[in-house]
């Protein structure tokens, strides 16, 4: 006689609902990749002068796009460093100038602004120039007065971190003016985590990027 389902038959009445189920067999939840301690990636652009010029970033060995199962990158921090050739003076300029750089989820042929979703992050370093005498004794003796990056600051941080999907990033460079301190380099360190891909984190990817 099938059980009424009543209270002192709650075992029964569950497993009336669940007659495929092997109940000799504890149930085994899928297995999800855990977040992983953090490391960093490197990576370096060198200006040439007056034409965008990009760097990729192979991120062939950390994301993977399986089938069954995905790994994905997640940036939470980012530093960057804006050198001169001898990656030991200031950057210097004749004239007024502005440099350029980008990380981006995909190829570009010039520098693109924040409401491209391929943007991860970006910055610009722009210069102004003034007398190096100050008496004004030479009109014509500029140089570097002083510089900012106000105007579009580097993310250091960001507050859950940026989830990353594809198997390269990005990291280009444009000014619009040759340098006296010669060539630009620009260098990123990102600090990472990999994590396996859920439908939570899949959505947000999908959301943002891509």
């Amino acid at each position: 006689m099938p059980p009424s389902g009543g209270a002192g038959t709650p075992t029964a009445a569950k497993l009336l609902l669940f007659l495929d189920k092997n109940y000799h067999k504890p149930l085994v939840a899928p297995r999800i990749m855990a977040k992983s301690d953090s490391f960093f990636i490197r990576a370096k652009v060198t200006s040439n002068g007056t034409t965008f010029a990009q760097s990729e970033i192979d991120l062939g060995s950390f994301v993977n796009l399986g089938v069954s199962k995905s790994t994905l990158l997640r940036i939470h921090g980012i530093q960057v460093g804006i050198r001169d050739e001898t990656l030991t003076s200031p950057v210097q300029s004749a004239t007024a100038n502005a440099i350029s750089y980008q990380l981006t989820t995909q190829s570009q042929s010039g520098i693109v602004g924040l409401d491209d979703k391929s943007v991860v992050a970006s910055g610009i370093m722009t210069m102004y120039n003034a007398q190096i005498a100050e008496d004004g004794s030479a009109s014509a003796d500029f140089a570097t007065g002083f510089a900012t990056h106000d105007f579009d600051v580097a993310p250091q941080q960001f507050t859950k971190g940026y989830l990353v999907g594809v198997d390269s990033l990005f990291l280009a460079v444009d000014q619009n003016g040759t340098l006296t301190s010669g060539n630009v380099k620009v260098a990123y360190v990102m600090e990472c985590t990999l994590e396996g891909a859920t439908q939570s984190n899949s959505v947000a990817l999908a959301l943002s990027q891509q």
